[in-house]
């Protein structure tokens, strides 16, 4: 079933959900490739979403209360055919909502009222509140049950901290590997239609997260991040909800790059030799105990990277050439082959540590006509994580470590966009630091060649793009009109180029250049 098959199937018969009265429910927060809206609020906040994982299917829904509302009966209907791995199936249901028996049972779909879950089931429906049995649950979905799950964060973020709600509060142990997280900001309530097509979603979402700590402990000790002896590097596209870069050079242009996805935690070098180089030993030690989280646990190591092995051993860190097996806490491999894709996603989702590396720019020169952003065997793993190794080389040399209290302020994709947006909406303009523009217009172009297909997290942001261009003029270039690098024009003829390229059908976006301006 596609991603709009599955949409329409949770959407069916429902034009509008009633989310007023007394409960305020949480937004829900959505990476990966898998994870998509079913209904926003007006404003553009993710109230109810699903997912699969593995075989499975997840759907999390903003407050429990939903539960008991008859307003909601014809969606949680839907939900649990779509959730269901067979017609008979058998339903659990938490034996809180005893109110949902009823109104499967008038449908006939079997049930049964639970106090815990057990294996018979084919669905299980629950509160986001209890993780007792997070383990069971995560292997259920993932041989190809079905879970609806409900509740807020932002209560129990009063007495626990926002910066936890990601991967300690209850409801996200269970779901979080799906791409869903419930987070602290309260919710939208209303009465909010349902969209004809998978909404777009936002670009930005408060989630709570300390990057700033984890850049002191990614950066600590080091001085210099010298790449200069470690082979040419390439440029990374840093585009992701939960990703934020390590290491930029002058322009801004990310060659490290480290990510939150599920429960694990990803490292990318855009060069093997980065991982066995001496130059960067502390950073290396640094992001193998980061991504270790504290578990102190086996590192294990593709052969391929000896050097990174014996590195390691010399200063004490116990590790050794290994397959990807589910007992390691880190696993570092080169991104040239996406062989293990499958097992590399579940790793991570589950808790484990990704220390990845390679360069793009050599397959791309032996691939002429593909998109390293989207066929190198690399980015097959990587993009689902919101980092993507580009097809363009970076200069090789020694640069400064950023200031950990500066990574909301460098460039990243996503916040430029944002502003980016912003600017050309008409209102409460805030306009894009100039040096952000020649980039954006660039990752742009880089990101319209990623498959939006079956990516709710791509397509979205390709439908904004689009959207911009309907709704924006793009400018006429000429010799007598020339355009700066720098400029808001710049990237609109960027995006209409990209993207004419992509979807051809994008008739109506007129692009008038005249072959002689070189720009400003």
């Amino acid at each position: 079933m596609s991603l709009r098959e599955s949409f329409g199937a949770l959407t069916q018969g429902v034009d509008t959900l009633d989310f007023t009265g007394s409960a305020i429910p949480c937004e829900l927060l959505l990476i990966g490739d898998k994870s998509f809206p079913v209904i926003m609020s007006n404003s553009g906040q993710v109230l109810i979403a699903a997912s699969r994982y593995g075989k499975g299917r997840i759907v999390a829904i903003a407050h429990e209360t939903y539960f008991y509302s008859p307003k909601f009966s014809q969606f949680l209907l839907n939900a649990v055919r779509w959730l269901k791995p067979t017609a008979d199936a058998l339903v659990g249901i938490q034996s809180k909502f005893d109110s949902l028996v009823k109104t499967f049972s008038d449908h006939n779909i079997k049930v049964e009222s639970t106090g815990r879950f057990l294996e018979s089931f084919g669905v299980y429906c629950m509160d986001a509140y209890d993780a007792s049995q997070k383990r069971e649950l995560i292997a259920f979905v993932k041989k190809g049950g079905g879970l609806l799950i409900a509740g807020q964060a932002w209560y129990w973020s009063y007495s626990h901290g926002t910066e936890k709600v990601c991967f300690e509060y209850p409801g996200n142990q269970v779901i979080n590997v799906s791409g869903i997280y419930f987070t602290s900001n309260y919710g939208d309530t209303g009465v909010f239609s349902i969209s004809k097509e998978v909404p777009t979603w936002p670009l930005l979402v408060r989630h709570g997260i300390d990057f700033i700590q984890d850049l002191r402990s990614l950066l600590s000790g080091v001085r210099d991040l010298h790449i200069e002896n470690g082979g040419v590097p390439s440029q990374l596209l840093v585009h992701g909800l939960l990703a934020f870069p390590v290491g930029l050079d002058d322009s801004q242009q990310s060659f490290l790059a480290a990510a939150y996805y599920g429960k694990g935690r990803v490292v990318v070098a855009t060069h093997e030799n980065q991982l066995t180089t001496h130059y960067l030993k502390i950073f290396i030690l640094n992001a193998i105990s980061w991504l270790d989280a504290g578990r102190q646990g086996k590192i294990g190591i593709e052969s391929s990277l000896k050097g990174l092995n014996d590195l390691l051993n010399e200063n004490q860190v116990a590790s050794g050439i290994s397959d990807l097996i589910p007992s390691l806490s880190v696993y570092c491999c080169q991104s040239y082959s996406n062989s293990e894709l499958q097992k590399i996603h579940e790793f991570v989702a589950e808790g484990g540590g990704l220390l990845i590396g390679g360069q793009g720019w050599w397959w791309a020169s032996q691939h002429p006509g593909q998109y390293a952003a989207a066929e190198y065997p690399g980015n097959k793993i990587l993009n689902t994580f919101g980092i993507s190794i580009l097809g363009k080389s970076l200069r090789a040399g020694t640069y400064k470590p950023m200031k950990p209290e500066d990574v909301t302020k460098v460039y990243h994709f996503r916040r430029a966009l944002s502003r980016f947006l912003q600017d050309n909406s008409g209102k409460d303009k805030m306009p894009s630091p100039s040096l952000w523009l020649q980039k954006l217009g660039q990752d742009c172009n880089e990101f319209v060649k990623l498959s939006s297909e079956g990516s709710s997290a791509v397509s979205s942001i390709h439908q904004m793009l689009k959207d911009l261009l309907h709704q924006t003029k793009v400018p006429t270039v000429s010799k007598d009109k020339p355009i700066q690098n720098n400029s808001n024009e710049y990237v609109l003829i960027q995006l209409a180029t990209s993207l004419h390229d992509r979807y051809p059908d994008l008739s109506d976006v007129i692009l008038t250049i005249d072959a002689k301006n070189e720009g400003m």
